[in-house]
């Protein structure tokens, strides 16, 4: 769904009041793989639920242990706004981390973020199970692909 206004479908607090410095310094401080959970845990808490008339079939993504949703609008001014939720609070905090990397970022700028190295960075990449990897990686296709229609 895309439409190009200045009203936030799903607004959330991800890439606004939480960036991905304060993301980067929170895991850092995570010593175990336990730490990382709660810490993705906490970040599902944060994005608030889709409403039901936002999770529609064309938004909902495939390739994930969880339904997942994962919508945009374009804004005014070209950037994109981005919104999501998932069944699975692990999924949806997987899915706020990659909200706060391409929230609010033009279309060029969202192809130009290192999504796959952002996971890295968080000591995530590694402690993941296969499955939920690949749902990852298709998440940030689905990103990369809306990028690169919406480019103008």
């Amino acid at each position: 769904m895309t439409q190009r206004t200045d009203t936030l479908l799903a607004p959330h607090p991800f890439g606004t009041e939480i960036t991905e410095q304060q993301l980067i310094e929170n895991f850092q401080q995570c010593q175990l793989w336990e730490d990382r959970y709660r810490q993705l845990i906490g970040l599902a808490r944060k994005l608030p639920p889709l409403a039901d008339e936002l999770k529609q079939p064309n938004i909902e993504r495939s390739g994930c242990e969880n339904r997942v949703w994962l919508g945009y609008q374009r804004l005014a001014d070209g950037r994109l706004h981005f919104y999501g939720d998932s069944e699975g609070r692990i999924v949806k905090g997987l899915l706020a981390i990659l909200l706060t990397a391409v929230e609010g970022k033009t279309p060029e700028q969202v192809l130009q973020t290192p999504l796959t190295g952002l996971f890295q960075q968080l000591g995530l990449e590694q402690q993941l199970s296969g499955s939920r990897l690949n749902g990852v990686k298709s998440l940030i296709n689905t990103l990369q692909e809306i990028a690169g229609t919406d480019i103008r």
